[in-house]
């Protein structure tokens, strides 16, 4: 079980991720840099939370191949989905 400590310093690291969001949106990058900065930013904070807070780092090796093959099959839907829309 990870200390009070541990969760302290992942909950200060979300919170300045966060804040950096609104950073990088004063520098006036591009649309596009801008989108994959978030894009970054929100996967750093989605494997924190999913580490730390979900235990996934305590777990066995076979339960995080697991729940990364349910990502994977998730973005598939999601690009088929999209593909499905655009044909239409």
């Amino acid at each position: 079980m990870s200390s009070i400590r541990t969760y302290t310093v992942v909950y200060i690291l979300l919170m300045v991720l966060a804040t950096a969001k609104v950073g990088f949106h004063g520098l006036g990058l591009g649309n596009t840099a801008f989108i994959g900065i978030i894009l970054v930013l929100a996967t750093v904070k989605i494997l924190l939370i999913a580490g730390y807070f979900q235990h996934l780092i305590e777990e066995p090796r076979s339960i995080t191949y697991m729940m990364l093959t349910s990502l994977f099959m998730v973005l598939l839907l999601v690009a088929a989905a999209g593909y499905s829309i655009q044909g239409a």
